[in-house]
C-alpha cells in the first residue's frame, strides 16, 4: 500500500486517537468491527510499530525496559495541552539543552508505565536521579504527558515534613495548574494537606478533568486518603492512576505503620503505576521482591541522566576505578574540601547525647573561615551578576533542635565583629579576607571552570552589605524563623538537620559546613545538599568536614558509579529486576541503609576476570606502624622475585629497567596477595577476597601460572622528575632499577595516609605482551591482547616508589611518606577467563534475594520494625550521633 494512499492519512489520527482509550488489540478489534479493511489495518498497525520502536532505541544504556509489554507511547502529539505548555515554560528559564534532556528523560519514564486503557494493572517502577539534580522537573514531566495520554489521577507522596510538601505542591501548581487551569482540580492545596473532598462520585465522573493530590507520608493523612478512596472505589474503575513516591525511600520502605498504608492506598486503585523516585535508592534495591508491600521496584529501573554541570559526589570528591576502566581516566575531585581537624570537631558538635542540652558551640578557625569564604563569594557572585541573588550558607552540625537553636548566638556575634570591623576599615581583617580570597581562588581558577574572575577590591567593596544582609536562621519543626525564598534575594546562614536533608532545597548555597555524625549511605548522601548545579558561581563552593568523612563521601561516589553501571547492566542483558538484582558495594565501617531496611537482602557474588587491582593508598606519617607497614610490603615484593627467579624464568628481552620474570607458579602469587598489605581504604584490593579468588580459579585449572614485573626507570638516566638522580634498587638475582615518582592528591596533602590515585602507567598492563602492531593502547585493548597472548596467564607489577617524590603539578603534593626510602606499589592484572565463567566468591555487596521470586514466591510478610511513624511534622534523628 503506497504511503501516500489518502485512506492512510485519513485513518491514521482516528486511529492513534482509538489508541488513547484502549490497547492495540482491542484497537484492531473495534476497527474491523467497523468493516475496515484488511489491508489499511496492518498498515495502520506497521505505521504504529515503526513510531513506537523509538522507545525501544535508547541512546545510552540509561534504564530497564519493560520486555513483556506491548509498547503504546510514542512522544508527545498534536494536540496535546499539558506538556506542551509546560515545555514552553521551562524554555523560558533554562536553556534548550536542559529541556531537551528532561523531554528524553520523562519520556522514556512514561514509555515504562501501563497503557491507561488497560482494564486492570499495578507495576511497580523505580526512578533513581541524582542528589539535588531535578528529579521534580521529571515527574512533573511525566505527570504532564501521562495526563496528556489518559491518566486521570495523581497522587504525590512528598517526604514527611510539610515544608517539602508545600514547596512540591506549589511548583506543580505553577507548573501544571495555572498553565491549564480549565484541566485540573486540586484536592490539596500548599496550606493544607489531604482533606477529604464530598461527593468523590462527581469528582471522578468528570473525564475532562485530572485530579491532583499532593500528600505528607503521614500515618494520620494516609488513613484519610485511603478511607476516601475505599468509599469511592465503585468510581474508580474508570480513573487510571499515577502514584509518584518523592523521596521513595523514606518512610516508604520497612516502616511500621506508613509502609502498609501505602501498600492499602494502592489496593483502592485498580489502575494504578507505582513510581517511586529517589536520587539514594539502597533501601529500595534491597527490598524483599516477594511482598508487594516492600516495594521492590519489580516491573523497571530508570537512572536518570546528569549534565556536566552537575556538581555530584565523584565531581567533588573523585571516586575509585571500576572494573575495566583506567584508573588514569577516573575522575579525582575537584579541590573544594576543607577538613576540620578533629581536634574542631568536639566544639561544633555534642559527643553523646547528654552532651546536648548543655552544649555550646564554638566559632572554631575552621567555622570562621567558612563564614568568611561565604560572604566574600557572596560578593563575588552579586560582582558578577550585577544584583543580588540566593546565597546560602548551611551549618550542618547534629539532628537535635537544640543543637541548631544554641548556634544563633555564636553566628549573630560573628557577624556582629565582622561587620563592625568592615565599617572601621579594620587593617587585619581586611588583609585576612584578602588573603583568603587570593589563596581559594588560586585552588580552584574561575577560569578552569568557565567562570569570570573576580578581583579583590571588587569583592571588598559588596562585603560590607553582604554582611549586612546576612540574615541566620534556625530551619526546624520548632522554628519560627523559617527558611524563605519567595520574598526576594535572601543571604542566609542557615541551621538545621533532617528538615534541610530531604528534598528541600537551599538556594544558592555556596558553602556547607558538615560534622553531623552518620554512617549510613543514604542518609549520608541525602544530607549532601551541596550537590547540585551552580550556574555562574561554578568554582565557588566549598564543604567543610572532617577528613573520615571525606574519605567516606568519595566511597559513596564509587558506590553510586557502579550502581549505575549495574542497572545499565540490566538493560544491556535484558533482564527484569526480579530476574537479576543489582549489586551495592558494601564498606567496612559505613552501613549501605538501616538494618530493618535490608533484612531480606543478601551478600552478593563477585569475580575479579578482567580486573586491574592495584595498591592506591599509603600509611605516611611517622611511627612505627607506617615503618613495619612498608617493611612488610619489602620483604613480601622480596619473597616473590626470589620465587621468580628459582621457580620462573628471567625474559632477558625485556627492557632493564622494567625486568620481568615470566611463568611463576600461582601459588606464589597466593602467597603474595596474603602477605603484601592493601590499605584498608582500598575497598577493590581486599587481600582475602583476591586469595580466595585466585585459589579458585586455580581449582578451575586457571592463573595457574604468572608474569611478575618491576617498574622503575633507568638509573643511570639524567635526574628524574625529583630533580635528582632517582635512588637505586637492588632487586633478587641482581637487576638494578631506579625509583619511580608518585605523588599524592593536593586535597590530601596533610593526611596520614598518602592518596596517589593511580599507580600503573597507561601501557604498563602490556608489559609482557608483544604491542608491536598495536596502534591505539588502552584498557580494552590490552585485555583483548591477552587473551590473545597470554591466555589463562595474570600478572604482578610491582614499583619501587621514590618516598620523597616531589609534585611537579599544580593538583598535586609531595609523597611525604616518612619513614622508608622505598614505597613498594603493587598491581594485580587478572585476566578474562578463556573457557566457561568466571569463578565467583563472596564479594562486599548486598543484593536482593531473588532466590524466592521463581518458582516458590509467597505471600509471607517480613516483620516490620518502625523508623519512621510520628504523626507531627517532626526532626527524628536518623542516626544517633
Amino acid at each position: 500500500m503506497s504511503e501516500n494512499d489518502p485512506r492512510i492519512s485519513g485513518a491514521w489520527e482516528t486511529y492513534r486517537n482509538f489508541l488513547d482509550h484502549a490497547p492495540p488489540h482491542q484497537v484492531t478489534q473495534q476497527l474491523r468491527s467497523l468493516s475496515v479493511p484488511e489491508d489499511l489495518i496492518a498498515e495502520l498497525i506497521k505505521r504504529h510499530e515503526v513510531e513506537t520502536t523509538k522507545i525501544l532505541e535508547l541512546k545510552e544504556p540509561l534504564g530497564l525496559g519493560r520486555e513483556n509489554t506491548t509498547p503504546w507511547y510514542t512522544g508527545p502529539r498534536k494536540g496535546d495541552r499539558n506538556w506542551p505548555a509546560f515545555e514552553a515554560h521551562l524554555r523560558r528559564t533554562l536553556d534548550s539543552d536542559a529541556v531537551d534532556t528532561i523531554n528524553e528523560a520523562s519520556e522514556k519514564v512514561v514509555a515504562m508505565l501501563d497503557h491507561p486503557a488497560t482494564p486492570g494493572f499495578d507495576s511497580r517502577g523505580l526512578v533513581v536521579g541524582h542528589v539535588q539534580s531535578g528529579k521534580t522537573s521529571n515527574f512533573t514531566a511525566v505527570i504532564c504527558k501521562a495526563a496528556d495520554r489518559g491518566y486521570r489521577m495523581f497522587i504525590v507522596l512528598s517526604g514527611v515534613h510539610n515544608a517539602l510538601r508545600r514547596q512540591t505542591q506549589t511548583r506543580l501548581i505553577r507548573d501544571v495548574v495555572r498553565l491549564n487551569p480549565p484541566l485540573w482540580h486540586q484536592i490539596t492545596t500548599p496550606e493544607h494537606d489531604f482533606t477529604p473532598p464530598p461527593n468523590p462520585a462527581a469528582l471522578l465522573a468528570a473525564k475532562d478533568q485530572h485530579l491532583l493530590l499532593v500528600v505528607k507520608k503521614n500515618a494520620v493523612v494516609l488513613r484519610k486518603l485511603k478511607k476516601w478512596l475505599a468509599d469511592a472505589r465503585a468510581h474508580l474503575q474508570n480513573c487510571p492512576a499515577l502514584l509518584i513516591d518523592d523521596e521513595a525511600d523514606q518512610a516508604t520502605i520497612a516502616t511500621k505503620s506508613i509502609n502498609p498504608l501505602i501498600a492499602d492506598v494502592l489496593r483502592q486503585l485498580p489502575r494504578v503505576c507505582y513510581v517511586g523516585y529517589t536520587a539514594t535508592p539502597f533501601a529500595n534495591l534491597l527490598a524483599d521482591p516477594v511482598s508487594k508491600e516492600d516495594f521492590y521496584p519489580r516491573d523497571f529501573i530508570l537512572s536518570l541522566p546528569r549534565s556536566e554541570d552537575y556538581q555530584g559526589p565523584e565531581t567533588l570528591f573523585g571516586r575509585s576505578p571500576l572494573d575495566g576502566e583506567d584508573p588514569a581516566d577516573v575522575p579525582g575531585g575537584l579541590d573544594m574540601i576543607r577538613e576540620i581537624p578533629d581536634g574542631e570537631v568536639a566544639a561544633m558538635r555534642p559527643a553523646k547525647k547528654a552532651d546536648i542540652a548543655d552544649f555550646e558551640p564554638g566559632v572554631t578557625p575552621s567555622l570562621r573561615k567558612a563564614a568568611l569564604w561565604f560572604w566574600l563569594s557572596t560578593a563575588a557572585r552579586r560582582a558578577r551578576s550585577g544584583k543580588a541573588q540566593h546565597s546560602s550558607m548551611l551549618v550542618h552540625a547534629h539532628s537535635d533542635t537544640r543543637v541548631h537553636d544554641s548556634y544563633k548566638l555564636p553566628l549573630e556575634q560573628l557577624k556582629l565583629e565582622i561587620g563592625e570591623r568592615l565599617a572601621a576599615d579594620d587593617d587585619e581583617l581586611l588583609a585576612e579576607l584578602c588573603t583568603l580570597w587570593e589563596t581559594e581562588t588560586a585552588r580552584v581558577p574561575a577560569y578552569e571552570l568557565g567562570e569570570r574572575r573576580v578581583a579583590c577590591e571588587d569583592v571588598m567593596g559588596l562585603l560590607p552589605q553582604v554582611v549586612a544582609d546576612t540574615k541566620i536562621i534556625m530551619d526546624h519543626y520548632r522554628s519560627t524563623n523559617r527558611l524563605d525564598y519567595e520574598s526576594g534575594a535572601a543571604t542566609v546562614i542557615a541551621v538545621g538537620g533532617n528538615t534541610l536533608s530531604r528534598g528541600l532545597t537551599l538556594e544558592g548555597l555556596v558553602v556547607s559546613v558538615f560534622v553531623r555524625s552518620s554512617d549510613v549511605y543514604d542518609t549520608l548522601l541525602q544530607m549532601g545538599r551541596w550537590f547540585g548545579y551552580r550556574p555562574g558561581y561554578k568554582d565557588l563552593p566549598r564543604i567543610y568536614m572532617p577528613a573520615e568523612m571525606r574519605r567516606w563521601f568519595t566511597h559513596l561516589a564509587t558506590v553510586e558509579a557502579e550502581m549505575r553501571g549495574e542497572i545499565d547492566r540490566l538493560l544491556v542483558e535484558h533482564k527484569t529486576p526480579l530476574e537479576m538484582a543489582v549489586r551495592i558495594r558494601c564498606h567496612p565501617k559505613m552501613r549501605v541503609t538501616a538494618p530493618s531496611k535490608q533484612k531480606a537482602a543478601v551478600r552478593a557474588a563477585a569475580a575479579y576476570g578482567g580486573a586491574l587491582v592495584e595498591s592506591r593508598y599509603f600509611p605516611a606519617a611517622e611511627g612505627v606502624d607506617t615503618k613495619a607497614w612498608h617493611a612488610d610490603n619489602a620483604d613480601a615484593v622480596t619473597r616473590l622475585l626470589e620465587a621468580g627467579g628459582t621457580d620462573g624464568w628471567f625474559d632477558r628481552s625485556a627492557p632493564s629497567a622494567k625486568p620481568l620474570w615470566r611463568d611463576v607458579p600461582g601459588d606464589h602469587i597466593f602467597r603474595f596477595v596474603s602477605t603484601y598489605r592493601f590499605h584498608e581504604k582500598s575497598i577493590d584490593a581486599s587481600a582475602n577476597l583476591m586469595a580466595a579468588y585466585i585459589e579458585k580459579r586455580m581449582n578451575t585449572g586457571g592463573l595457574t601460572s604468572w608474569n611478575v614485573g618491576v617498574i622503575g626507570v633507568d638509573p643511570a638516566s639524567s635526574a628524574s622528575s625529583t630533580g635528582r638522580e632517582p635512588e637505586k634498587v637492588t632487586l633478587p638475582g641482581g637487576s638494578v632499577v631506579g625509583t619511580v615518582v608518585r605523588t599524592r592528591l593536593i586535597a590530601n596533602s596533610d593526611d596520614d595516609v598518602a592518596d596517589i590515585k593511580t599507580l600503573t602507567g597507561s601501557r604498563d598492563e602490556g608489559l609482557d605482551l608483544n604491542l608491536d602492531k598495536v596502534s591505539e593502547v588502552n584498557r580494552a585493548v590490552l585485555q583483548k591482547e591477552r587473551s590473545k597472548q597470554q591466555p589463562e596467564k595474570g600478572l604482578v607489577l610491582l614499583y619501587p616508589i621514590d618516598a620523597t617524590s616531589k609534585a611537579t603539578k599544580p593538583n598535586r603534593a609531595d609523597l611525604k611518606v616518612v619513614g622508608p626510602a622505598v614505597v613498594w606499589g603493587a598491581a594485580l592484572v587478572f585476566p578474562k577467563p578463556v573457557r566457561g565463567q568466571d569463578v565467583e566468591v563472596e564479594y562486599d555487596y548486598l543484593a536482593a534475594d531473588l532466590s524466592r521470586v521463581f518458582p516458590a514466591a509467597t505471600d509471607e510478610e517480613p516483620e516490620d520494625v518502625s523508623v519512621l511513624d510520628q504523626d507531627l511534622d517532626t526532626d527524628v534523628p536518623v542516626s544517633a550521633p
